[in-house]
């Protein structure tokens, strides 16, 4: 980008941050250096004050969760916040006071005497109410000045550095290269390297052999591969339905390599964000962007609800709750019964944002249960498109004069059928009684329609199959208002409400015209991406340059990376990650760029190696003054066991796999087996993100190793210790059979010397040479199983072959 697009682009987010920081009323601009309003002070008074004084109560007048109402007269003329006098604050007063008839709050235990301590200091500081970070849009900083200026790779290491020497602590040293080696090719690929890989690393002795490195892994198509995964974990990727059926979603598993083809592209994250949202409103629009509107079919679908209309809108939620969460790093789902309780998201934003998906039709009809109409996007050849669209058309016809025919007969009906054919049981009631409520000439053409439609289907079903993707294959371009629902019931429609921005974002409300006749949809989803994806929105790139630093770093710089409202976890760095999302959107929102400027750092290049005085100032290591150790990922780990098996097939995209399950996996679902296909033993040899992802029976292996719950976005994994780990590793069907081939693979390179079998195993699984005391080690094993196994050398081989395979060293990165 020109420098003066760059110029222009950093004065306008300046000019964003100035108002954003803007002095509110009263003494709420006042500053605060000591208590921090939007951590410490704002998550206590929504804890213990909001149910009786927040956003949807105001008991004696008094509301706190703004600083207008919370400095306000009270109905008795007392203040319950008097800026820099704690003692003729009432609010002080009352969760200080001894008196229980009068103290605050009135149920539950008081306020503990560090929390009133904490209220009595910001009050006397000038009760600050300052808007939290989030909220306001990232400020153009320069890298701070540091003493150690021979540390600093870029400037990345300018602001980890600076943090670090404010507490007095010093970086750990740099990692070898070894460990260096299988952190990037485990961070980049999600693969480790082979030794051929390793040591031409190593014998690479040229200054700028690391980032030579770096660039050569984020060149491979297996980095697609691995990035696509954490993607997944945040749009709750899955290929079936949930509840009792747990039915297919047909070609779920395009918009999986979809995912993958971005990011092996370098797709800039602003047109990904673009297609998933509004790929069909697109132009030109192709193929790619088709099959990214799969993102709105991931999630769960109930096929046989109690309450459909409930269902529809928990379908509609369960799209805005996962794109807020991805997208903006905010919990909107929260205001979806009443205004959010600690952000400043009101109820009215939350129905706001729905109405931009309004024209998202349901998965599939709950009659039907067949998701061909609403949720396939036919990919064919443009005649073969026409005439399957033309005999759709005309289905679609029949079945609404069906469905008049129907609705007339119905009506004749007793309350009582009237009710049955609004459930499930309306096609029995149909059959059984329909006749009884039609004159003759209406049963005639009833008959005559079905016959049609008969007919109209078979001319469809002859066709060649078509190809498919799921996708947004249809659309309510005209779709009807949308109202705030009270408490969030869907039967009790309040004001209607047109598609807006949420307040706090101060965006001038969307033009959108109403879309003209013949349109497919309503064209309402791509205003709300272009908005999403703009430079100027003050979340999305903060969101996804979070989500990279912690697939580096196993942690985000904000923790809590779906949530970055008041809630959430603040960051760490906050400049720092202001200054990559800036940079970020300076560099086309392209993603290799970032993790090249993230992996050259010092910073990542730090070993994990404890110093005393960085583990008692700061054993969490939120500074970062040293690589945390991380454990492989699920996927990691079975991938890594066939690489080292040397089974690992590296074939790509296609139709999802199968892995064998074992008969007591399959037991656990209603109809054990059910959903579950086979695959060939080199299609099962395949990278874990190819396994079908089946949410009622995931893959036990992974499972085991905190592969996360595929209903809602997973925002970071969970990393445990328990012993079904073990178990797995040790006694399950998969991992003895890598180990035996695992043991093949050694015999075939190193033949029957059985000291330079054990040295050989080390080297491919550990990647270094083995010790004299590890060879001994392995060496006793196989002469104690060959014993127990009546001189079967092999089955001892594999045995120690197994051993490697369980040692932290090979499942862990130092």
């Amino acid at each position: 980008m020109p420098y003066s697009s760059r110029h222009g682009l950093r004065l306008a987010w300046a000019a964003l941050a100035a108002a954003a920081c803007s002095p509110l009323p009263l003494a709420a601009s006042r500053a605060a250096p000591g208590v921090d309003f939007a951590r410490e002070v704002k998550p206590l008074l929504a804890r213990r004050c909001f149910t009786c004084h927040g956003p949807t109560s105001a008991e004696s007048g008094l509301r706190l969760d703004n600083p207008q109402s919370a400095m306000a007269e009270l109905d008795s003329g007392r203040r319950a916040i008097v800026p820099g006098d704690a003692e003729a604050s009432e609010l002080f007063a009352r969760v200080a006071t001894a008196d229980e008839s009068m103290r605050m709050p009135p149920a539950g235990k008081p306020l503990a005497a560090g929390e009133i301590a904490l209220l009595r200091r910001w009050i006397e500081q000038g009760a600050s109410w300052r808007k939290h970070w989030a909220f306001i849009p990232p400020a153009p900083v320069a890298p701070p000045s540091v003493k150690r200026q021979a540390w600093v790779s870029n400037p990345v290491d300018a602001f980890i550095l600076a943090k670090m020497e404010e507490a007095g602590l010093t970086p750990a040293a740099q990692a070898d290269q070894r460990s260096l080696a299988r952190r990037a090719y485990y961070g980049v690929t999600g693969l480790p390297p082979t030794l051929e890989q390793l040591d031409r690393f190593l014998a690479d002795e040229r200054p700028d052999a690391w980032p030579r490195l770096v660039d050569e892994l984020l060149a491979s198509p297996h980095y697609g591969e691995h990035w696509a995964r954490h993607w997944l974990d945040v749009v709750r990727y899955a290929e079936t339905n949930s509840f009792e059926r747990d039915g297919e979603k047909p070609f779920a598993w395009k918009y999986r390599d979809y995912v993958i083809r971005s990011f092996n592209d370098d797709k800039p994250y602003d047109q990904f964000i673009r297609e998933q949202l509004a790929g069909d409103e697109l132009e030109p629009r192709t193929d790619d962007a088709v099959i990214a509107t799969g993102y709105y079919r991931l999630g769960i679908w109930d096929d046989e609800p109690a309450d459909p209309l409930q269902a529809r809108f928990d379908e509609w939620d369960d799209i805005l709750s996962t794109t807020s969460q991805a997208m903006l790093g905010l919990t909107v789902g929260c205001a979806r019964c009443h205004d959010h309780k600690i952000d400043p998201i009101s109820q009215t934003d939350y129905y706001g944002l729905l109405a931009f998906f309004a024209d998202v039709t349901p998965y599939a009809d709950i009659h039907e249960r067949d998701p061909a109409r609403y949720s396939l996007w036919d990919m064919s050849s443009p005649d073969e498109r026409l005439r399957r669209e033309s005999l759709r058309r005309r289905i679609e016809a029949i079945r609404q004069e069906l469905t008049a025919i129907e609705d007339a007969g119905i009506a004749r009906m007793s309350p009582q059928d009237q009710e049955i054919a609004r459930t499930p049981d309306r096609a029995r009631l149909l059959s059984e009684r329909l006749q009884q409520y039609l004159n003759v000439s209406e049963w005639a053409q009833y008959q005559d329609a079905r016959r049609r439609l008969d007919s109209t289907e078979g001319e469809l079903r002859a066709l060649p199959p078509a190809d498919a993707a799921l996708a947004l294959g249809q659309c309510e371009p005209h779709p009807p208002a949308t109202h705030i629902l009270v408490r969030g019931n869907p039967h009790a429609p309040g004001a209607e409400v047109r598609p807006r921005f949420p307040e706090v974002f101060g965006a001038p409300a969307p033009t959108i015209p109403p879309a003209p006749p013949g349109a497919r949809s309503a064209g309402r989803r791509r205003v709300l991406a272009e908005w999403i994806a703009s430079p100027q929105n003050m979340l999305a790139a903060r969101v996804i340059v979070n989500r990279v630093w912690q697939g580096h770093f196993g942690r985000g710089i904000v923790r809590s990376a779906n949530n970055f409202g008041e809630l959430g976890d603040p960051p760490t760095h906050p400049e720092l990650l202001d200054w990559l999302a800036l940079w970020l959107i300076e560099h086309q929102w392209r993603l290799k760029p970032l993790h090249r400027l993230i992996m050259t750092s010092s910073a990542y290049q730090m070993s994990n190696g404890g110093d005393p005085r960085g583990l008692a100032a700061d054993p969490a290591n939120d500074l970062v003054w040293r690589f945390d150790m991380r454990r492989l990922s699920a996927e990691e780990i079975r991938d890594a066991t066939l690489a080292t098996s040397g089974q690992l097939n590296r074939r790509m995209f296609g139709p999802s796999i199968y892995p064998k399950m074992s008969a007591e996996a399959l037991a656990t679902q209603s109809r054990p087996g059910d959903g579950w296909g086979t695959s060939t033993p080199e299609e099962q040899a395949r990278r874990s993100v190819y396994i079908f992802v089946k949410r009622s029976l995931l893959t036990p292996l992974l499972t085991a190793f905190d592969l996360p719950d595929v209903d809602a976005s997973c925002e970071a994994r969970f990393v445990t210790t328990q012993p079904s780990q073990a178990l797995a590793m040790l006694n399950s069907e998969f991992v003895n059979e890598q180990a035996g081939r695992f043991a093949q693979r050694v015999k075939a390179d190193a033949g029957d010397d059985r000291r330079q079998q054990a040295a050989h195993a080390v080297r491919l699984a550990l990647l270094r040479e083995a010790s004299p005391d590890e060879i001994e080690e392995g060496l006793k094993l196989m002469s104690r199983v060959a014993d127990r196994h009546g001189g079967d050398a092999d089955e001892a081989l594999r045995y120690w072959c197994l051993t490697l395979l369980n040692l932290n060293e090979f499942i862990y990165l130092d």
